[in-house]
């Protein structure tokens, strides 16, 4: 099984410089402005008419309702007819989204600046004023910002905090501690900040770390994943596993990694997509890999190539966090710079007012 515990690299100062305009930093508290599409009253929202100018998660809920994360105006609701905007006027305590979720009898749950957000939707499916559950209060977290969350089919819910892993029962949030070589001290974001959490179809729950590289969580055990095994750098940002059973891991520093349960193949600015930062990967129904390439908008990987897609096809988002294929079939991308949609050969940009379909 794979064994060495990596040490956080000798430039984490600067990567704390380098992180504030990267993947997962660039936190910027907007100012009310009276341009809006309908939304809540006293809401606040965009300058102008675009869902956010910093568009982090896309999901799709049971009622085919549409979500997005933003970076400053909370969560965008388009339930297909408006987009409406919940925040700390909404009493939805958080600004920044950076992550989201769906449980098994189809809860939302958001990660934010503040903590954790749930959304009950058997409470709230049918009334137009929606309740939020907040577990933001100090008494959870510490205090801390959350940078990812993910619902297993056990039930339980993992939200990756500043100093690392936190697991909600149904009844309370406890510390959930990985196998650290040393105690994680810190604030904002630090060694033990886990940008992603995910589940693989045989149960295992794997967390990406910043500069650990990646852990397994069988239930009982954990298995290590770093460079020395392979893997293309230790700072992880994002997991998948794909529909063949191959692992990818996006990094920070290194590129892509796939592994196939053996060994690794890493794909990087050397020779295959234009940076080494990425931060985001999804796979389409079709089996297509999409990642974000930071500066470089979205890569296809198909039959063992890559296809970029950039400005030259109409995506206005270089600095790609959200990658999103809904039952529709429509391919989503958001980041700095607003929503896209996937409309054939290109990409096309979409506003409060559309085009949504």
């Amino acid at each position: 099984m794979k064994k060495s515990l990596s040490y956080v690299r000798i430039g984490y100062l600067i990567f704390l410089v380098v992180f504030i305009t990267s993947c997962e930093g660039q936190l910027k508290v907007p100012e009310e402005n009276q341009e809006t599409s309908e939304p809540p009253i006293n809401s606040i929202t965009p300058k102008d008419l675009q869902i956010a100018d910093y568009v982090r998660n896309i999901l799709q809920d049971k009622d085919g309702h549409l979500w997005f994360g933003t970076n400053g105006y909370g969560v965008a609701h388009y339930d297909g007819k408006r987009v409406s905007y919940y925040s700390v006027n909404e009493s939805f305590h958080g600004q920044q989204i950076t992550g989201m979720t769906e449980d098994s009898v189809h809860n939302l749950w958001f990660a934010t600046d503040q903590g954790v957000v749930k959304y009950p939707w058997a409470i709230n499916s049918n009334q137009s004023k929606k309740q939020f559950t907040n577990f933001t209060d100090p008494q959870y977290f510490g205090g801390q910002r959350c940078w990812s969350i993910h619902a297993d089919r056990k039930g339980y819910i993992w939200a990756g905090a500043e100093t690392g892993i936190f697991r909600f029962d149904g009844l309370q949030w406890s510390p959930f501690k990985l196998p650290y070589p040393e105690e994680i001290n810190g604030d904002f974001i630090t060694s033990g900040t886990s940008w992603c959490i995910t589940e693989d179809k045989a149960g295992n729950i794997w967390f990406s770390t910043n500069g650990y590289g990646a852990f397994k969580f069988d239930g009982q055990s954990f298995t290590q994943y770093t460079q020395t095994d392979g893997l293309a750098d230790n700072s992880v940002d994002v997991i998948l596993e794909d529909s063949k059973g191959n692992m990818w891991f996006g990094t920070r520093f290194g590129g892509i990694s796939r592994y196939d349960g053996t060994s690794f193949t890493n794909y990087t600015e050397q020779d295959s997509i234009g940076n080494n930062e990425v931060c985001e990967i999804y796979e389409d129904r079709e089996g297509n890999i999409w990642l974000s390439s930071e500066g470089y908008g979205v890569y296809r990987y198909h039959g063992g190539a890559f296809t970029n897609y950039s400005q030259e096809q109409g995506l206005g988002v270089r600095a790609v966090q959200a990658i999103y294929e809904d039952r529709e079939g429509r391919l989503w991308v958001g980041g700095g710079g607003g929503l896209y949609r996937i409309d054939g050969p290109t990409f096309i940009n979409v506003t409060r007012n559309g085009p949504w379909h």
